[in-house]
């Protein structure tokens, strides 16, 4: 297995005349299987609020898609399932599945009660998936439909991004529409996951089958992307990373010494990726490149340091990738469209946010303002699901109605993906 690494600009193109030119550098990267390749085993935790508030048609449908889990493991996957209302406990301790009849017993019996305690309910998923996480795919699905009430939010965090460097990922899916989107997004993001919005209990297993596909088709863990840029070439000082494939993440540089010289280089910048898939992850890096002379000019250098948990090696480095520009004194723009559609889905993302903020801070008008351009953006990229949420909340918020916890909801995860 090796990692698949493409870079693109979204002008390759530069203007020798020029003092100084902005540029965006997509960084395509994916794990490259062999066929009949062996894969590595799964390792998954579910961690299911049973709060009080799941009662009824909600927890039937939590059960259901927690047994289409059971019934689509493979031989040699191992699973562990942990629950919580204001306490958790593990109801299924980390186990390969030998009989899935005696899972799905526990996972019936579990009744709808108290209140709500997600950290607790990550601290004993994250020792359930520690006990095997060497040599699998590490993963955890956190479901909730409330706000973390008898937890601690920072703690929360704390616990993802210790997740994170245990090589564990994290997917939050928020259940109905009481549920905190701030907090579930900073720990999938935190800990290299995807926030999903179950909104009604009916697409709850589809959820769950989206992010168990998902986590199938992890081939490498561990990733860290490092770019190299040319002393003639700089990062933006303003949020200069993203994702933008498959969700919209912001991504912080890490402060990583060179494993060999102990030392940060001036012009190396490192970002954690966690787990590669067969679909490729992009990464968009904002560059100001300086006055170049005439011909083909290295921009940035890219490399991938991954672990291969099917042969347990760790600290693989891929193959390094130069991007190069083309600089000439008569500039024709050369803009490749699939880089164009990347940055647009980060301006879509980007307004959205500010337009949460506007709102936050009473500012109505400057929110609806926002998801309108927020709306046009989506529209320029094909994103119509998008485009009409966006342009139907801006308008609800002109006509002086409040937004809904559901409109809150759909704005956030409109912002963050292309819905199929």
């Amino acid at each position: 297995m090796k990692v698949g690494l493409e870079t693109a600009l979204n002008d390759v193109n530069l203007d020798a005349a020029q003092s100084l030119s902005q540029r965006q550098l997509a960084i395509s990267l994916s794990a490259i299987t062999e066929p009949n390749a062996k894969t590595a085993p799964l390792n998954l935790c579910l961690i299911l609020d049973h709060s009080g508030s799941m009662s009824g048609r909600p927890l039937e449908t939590v059960k259901q898609a927690a047994h289409s889990i059971v019934d689509n493991l493979s031989a040699g996957d191992r699973l562990s399932i942990v629950v919580f209302d204001h306490r958790a406990k593990v109801l299924v301790p980390n186990q390969v599945i030998e009989n899935p009849a005696e899972i799905k017993l526990e996972i019936d019996r579990l009744k709808a009660s108290g209140g709500t305690a997600i950290d607790e309910g990550m601290r004993l998923g994250i020792e359930e998936l520690a006990k095997a996480k060497k040599d699998t795919i590490s993963q955890a699905f956190l479901l909730t439909d409330g706000e973390n009430e008898h937890g601690d939010n920072e703690r929360c965090l704390k616990l993802a991004k210790l997740a994170a460097s245990y090589n564990l990922t994290l997917s939050t899916l928020g259940f109905g529409n009481h549920w905190n989107q701030d907090v579930l997004e900073q720990i999938a993001d935190a800990a290299g996951g995807s926030l999903s919005y179950i909104q009604k209990p009916e697409a709850a297993v589809s959820e769950f089958n989206r992010l168990f596909s998902r986590a199938q088709s992890v081939g490498l863990t561990n990733a860290h992307l490092s770019i190299s840029l040319m002393p003639q070439v700089r990062l933006a000082e303003l949020k200069p990373i993203a994702q933008v494939v498959p969700e919209t993440i912001e991504l912080p540089l890490l402060d990583e010494p060179d494993p060999q010289t102990n030392q940060q280089p001036n012009q190396q910048f490192i970002v954690r990726l966690g787990d590669l898939m067969a679909e490729p992850r992009v990464v968009l890096a904002n560059l100001y490149i300086s006055q170049l002379p005439e011909g083909e000019q290295p921009i940035a250098r890219v490399q991938v340091r991954y672990d291969d948990p099917v042969s347990g090696q760790i600290n693989l480095l891929s193959e390094a990738l130069t991007a190069y520009a083309q600089s000439a004194n008569l500039y024709q723009p050369a803009i490749n469209p699939q880089v164009q559609q990347h940055v647009l889905a980060l301006a879509k993302y980007r307004q959205t946010q500010i337009a949460e903020t506007k709102l936050g801070q009473g500012d109505v008008a400057g929110a609806a303002t926002m998801l309108q351009s927020a709306a046009k953006t989506a529209l320029q990229m094909g994103d119509y699901n998008a485009a009409t949420v966006l342009q139907e909340n801006a308008t609800r918020l002109q006509d002086g109605e409040e937004l809904s916890e559901s409109d809150r909801k759909q704005t956030r995860i409109v912002s963050k993906t292309v819905l199929q």
